[in-house]
């Protein structure tokens, strides 16, 4: 095919070498064959193609060299070899390709120096040498490069001097050199580079005053200095960059105040000044900074009392002071940070009682209040943070006995009491039990079940002895006395029972524990004690039918406990048949598990596995646990989810349809696999009569159809589907795009979105996905808005999206300039 100009083979399952006779295409113009399964290496025959403008050979299994022939290619602008298995060096030869503005040889294992013939590349604007294990300078040459946009060599054991004229043309926006070996200063070209957007150079051993070196920069969102040598003071420039939301200079030599404009970077989410030289106050200005939710400023100087004003930070997860000499006691408006995970004031002068206030930061994981002054006894309240996992309050001169409450810290997997006054029995829970000796010692009487400690001694003496006697004869006579009571009891209820009608006799106790295989009766008891009778405390969730349980057995499994509402009536007990009907027959890896339930006159209720991650739908609210939804757990989490829809519909019998498919109904398990749940609303599909079902979904997740029928079938949870799928594309419910999509179906018009850029409907607090997972986001794009439709019969089927979900297209052109409508017509015409 000689005459052949474009060839696209990208993004499938090809395997084997690429055949010494494509260099025959003598007319080839474009050759993608990324993201295949494509080895051996890249033939020398390569070179023949003159005519060539974009080589795209990522994602593969190609190996061996580089071949020098490639410098053959005059007409070549864009090169994309990233993420294979190159070796060797990068060819002199590449410095011929005086077309060239984009080279990406990331994510390889070529070695070796970074040959000076790039400095010819005069058209050069992006440059991707990243995660190899390149050596030597970047050669001095380059600095006749001026048009960068991107230059990114992180991961690598380059050493010397960054180019000094890598900004002179401004327009570098990503410059990410990080875990290298650079000495000397930040490139001067960078101080008045306003196209800045995202600077990582942490890891390396740079150094300069940063007070002199770095300047205004308007459009930086992103800059990363850490683990450097830098010096001087911070200056009131950080606080004039308006779309700043990640600062983090820890670990330099940072000295002087916090300047109090920091405040007016609005936009930080995350500021990192910890480990550093840093004096005087903490400014109380950054109580401005209402986005922000971590604050590191650890291992520092600073002085005086916490101010006020962090209560005003209602976004923040992580506030970690310590290693400071703060003073004055903890302060009660800590409270304020209801949101607040991490909690770190260790090693500072603060005194006085700890506050009953920290008690109401419920989300509390980790607490650590060590190496203060602390005095006066624990509060009660302490007790209630019941998603503690790491407690320490060593070192202080706490007083008194260990709170009753605190057996209530059911998720405490770490404790440290040491070198305190404390005394009396030890909480009756496993992190106490388990302690070692190190974190019990030094204090004034401890006693109870550990194996460092003694037991708790019982009464002696005569005296104490007929108390004993007197207590235990007294006991007996009341249990005696209770029990003639439970019998009578009994006896009449038995008899109420037997003069009730048919139907409440029916209504006998059914329990049934099939994944334990032991009796329902003793697991019910269990149940029953772990929750203390369903106390709210150990509520973790509540819907429209009944509140979900944590407990942890006596066997130390924790399973979740659906108890469906005391007052709920007939709704109750339908969504309570529905669930167990589905669930005792339905069996996928990406639907909850039923371990047993419960139907009694009291009690009904279901038991099924703990989702440690909780709902997609708080996951994606959390802005600390949306960043750790990348982009490639999310897919997982779409594609686990339709696997789950497509075997209810397709490969269970009768089919099934859930009817309230949302992100709150998306459990992730530790791994962030997904597991649909909450079954209450599903109807087993009967082909042989109409469907019809009163409206029990989501509103905002419902098919528009419901609105004029009640008549439920499969392309309804397709709908739902869709919308999932953007919110996870998004962050957040795609509240707009919905109504934007049903208003263009109603007039026949496009949709208001149609000009709307893929890039601005992206997750704003993820970096932008590249590469083949870029590919896998586009592709999941489309079938959301193929899934939303307004005609029902225009839907894909679960099955078609199951597999779809299995293969990426190659992206119709640059993630950044793939518009919506683009994604609109060719999901609509396919």
């Amino acid at each position: 095919m000689t005459r052949l100009r474009f060839l696209a083979v990208a993004e499938n399952f090809l395997d084997g070498s690429i055949p010494p006779e494509i260099g025959m295409l003598e007319s080839l113009e474009v050759f993608y064959a990324y993201n295949n399964n494509i080895s051996g290496s890249i033939p020398v025959s390569i070179g023949n193609l003159s005519r060539l403008i974009t080589l795209a050979l990522s994602g593969n299994n190609i190996n061996g060299s580089i071949c020098g022939e490639i410098g053959r290619l005059k007409s070549l602008v864009k090169l994309f070899l990233y993420e294979n298995r190159l070796s060797g060096s990068i060819p002199v030869s590449i410095g011929q390709l005086k077309s060239l503005s984009l080279l990406h040889l990331g994510e390889n294992h070529l070695t070796g120096s970074i040959p000076t013939t790039i400095a010819n590349l005069s058209s050069l604007t992006k440059i991707f040498l990243y995660d190899n294990h390149l050596t030597g300078s970047i050669p001095s040459e380059i600095n006749n490069l001026t048009n960068f946009e991107e230059f990114q060599l992180y991961n690598n054991s380059l050493s010397g001097y960054l180019p000094e004229n890598i900004c002179t043309g401004g327009r570098l926006a990503r410059f990410v050199a990080r875990d290298n070996y650079f000495v000397g200063s930040i490139p001067k070209s960078m101080k008045n580079c306003s196209s800045l957007v995202r600077v990582i150079l942490q890891g390396n051993e740079l150094r300069g005053n940063i007070s002199k070196d770095f300047g205004i920069y308007p459009n930086l969102d992103y800059m990363d200095l850490s683990n450097n040598n830098f010096f001087g003071e911070l200056t009131r420039n950080w606080g004039q960059c308006p779309k700043l939301s990640m600062l983090n200079i820890s670990n330099n030599k940072i000295s002087g105040k916090l300047p109090h404009e920091l405040g007016d970077a609005t936009q930080l989410r995350k500021l990192d000044l910890s480990s550093n030289l840093l004096v005087g106050k903490i400014p109380k200005e950054l109580g401005q900074l209402k986005l922000l939710y971590i604050l590191k400023l650890n291992n520092n100087s600073l002085s005086s009392n916490v101010p006020i004003e962090i209560e005003m930070l209602s976004e923040l997860q992580m506030l970690d002071l310590s290693t400071n000499n703060l003073s004055g006691p903890i302060p009660i408006y800590l409270e304020g940070c209801s949101k607040l995970l991490h909690l770190n004031l260790r090693s500072n002068m603060l005194d006085g009682n700890i506050p009953f206030q920290l008690g109401n930061l419920r989300s509390l994981r980790n607490l650590d209040l060590s190496q203060n002054l602390l005095s006066g006894e624990l509060p009660l309240e302490l007790g209630h943070l019941d998603m503690l996992e790491i407690f320490n309050l060593s070192h202080n001169k706490l007083s008194g006995p260990i709170p009753s409450t605190f057996k209530e810290l059911i998720s405490l997997t770490f404790v440290d009491i040491s070198y305190n006054l404390l005394e009396g029995s030890l909480p009756n829970i496993k992190a106490f039990f388990e302690a070692p000796v190190e974190a019990l010692e030094h204090n004034k009487g401890l006693c109870g079940n550990n194996t460092s400690l003694k037991p708790c001694p019982m009464l002696k003496g005569n005296n104490n002895k007929i108390i004993i006697i007197v207590l235990v004869t007294v006991s007996i006579f009341c249990t005696l006395i209770l029990l003639f009571i439970i019998v009578g009891v009994l006896f009449i209820h038995k008899e109420r029972e037997r003069n009730m009608d048919e139907p409440r006799r029916t209504q006998a106790t059914v329990t049934f524990f099939e994944a334990w295989g032991h009796n329902g009766k003793k697991f019910h008891e269990e149940i029953i004690e772990a929750t203390e009778n369903f106390s709210y405390k150990y509520c973790i969730g509540v819907g429209g039918y009944g509140s979900v349980y944590k407990a942890l057995l006596p066997t130390g499994q924790v399973i979740a406990v659906k108890k469906f509402h005391d007052n709920g009536g007939v709704a109750s007990n339908e969504a309570f048949r529905s669930e167990t009907n589905v669930l005792t027959r339905a069996r996928h890896r990406n639907i909850i598990k039923l371990f047993g339930f419960c139907s009694h006159t009291k009690y009904l209720y279901l038991v099924y596995e703990f989702m440690e991650r909780g709902s997609l739908e708080k996951i994606l609210s959390n802005d600390v646990k949306a960043m750790e939804l990348e982009w490639t757990k999310r897919l997982n989490i779409v594609k686990g989810l339709a696997n789950s829809i497509s075997y209810m519909h397709y490969e269970c019998c009768p089919a099934i349809i859930h009817g309230d498919i949302a992100s709150k109904n998306v459990l992730l398990d530790h791994k962030f696999e997904a597991h649909l749940s909450d079954f209450g609303s599903s109807i087993s599909l009967d082909p042989e009569s109409s469907n019809w079902t009163p409206f029990a979904g989501t509103f905002g997740y419902s098919a528009p159809e419901l609105a004029y029928t009640i008549e439920v079938n499969e392309k309804c949870d397709v709908y739902s589907f869709g919308v999932v799928v953007l919110e996870v594309i998004m962050g957040k419910h795609p509240g707009d795009i919905i109504l934007s999509l049903l208003a263009s179906s109603s007039s026949s018009s496009p949709p208001a979105t149609h000009q709307v850029l893929l890039k601005d409907l992206l997750d704003e607090r993820l970096s932008p996905p590249t590469n083949q997972v870029a590919g896998k986001v586009v592709t999941a794009t489309k079938i959301a808005f193929a899934c939303l439709q307004t005609r029902p019969q225009s839907r894909p089927t679960m099955k078609q999206v199951s597999e779809k979900l299995s293969t990426s297209l190659p992206l119709p052109g640059p993630l950044h300039l793939i518009t919506l409508k683009q994604l609109f017509d060719q999901c609509w015409t396919s």
